[in-house]
């Protein structure tokens, strides 16, 4: 079994009705809807590859915060094990965001409910649930 390390982050911004979190759809068969991330390229640190996969997917060039990450590790379909890290990037400035057409299909900012709702997959829902738990404490 081959292990596959993605990194990526939580993308967020505070508002003034509170924290709105970057979810973009992918254009994979299924469409699913995630946070920007993929896989550690060469010899990539996991914030390196956090920095890259943001910004080839959305353009936006965010600093990452390395003080807080979340984890998980599940079996893919191919029989191969993905591990991922998420980090927390906040965006502070107003910033178009340009996607990468070859992988993602569109991009939206959701509230903290709206985001869990929109979210594919229960383990993501369990990391913005984390990530949350971190940034409103």
């Amino acid at each position: 079994m081959a292990i596959e390390v993605t990194s990526g982050a939580v993308v967020y911004r505070p508002t003034d009705c509170g924290i709105e979190y970057l979810l973009l759809e992918s254009q994979n068969k299924g469409h699913f809807w995630g946070f920007p991330k993929g896989h550690v390229e060469g010899d990539e640190t996991l914030k390196e590859t956090a920095e890259r996969e943001i910004r080839e997917e959305t353009q936006l060039v965010l600093p990452i915060d390395t003080s807080f990450h979340v984890y998980t590790e599940y079996d893919l379909p191919n029989g191969n094990r993905k591990q991922m890290t998420l980090y927390t990037a906040n965006l502070t400035e107003r910033e178009d965001i340009h996607l990468q057409a070859e992988e993602i299909k569109n991009c939206g900012w959701f509230n903290y409910q709206d985001a869990r709702e929109r979210l594919t997959y229960d383990n993501l829902k369990q990391l913005l649930d984390q990530v949350n738990d971190h940034l409103t404490k």
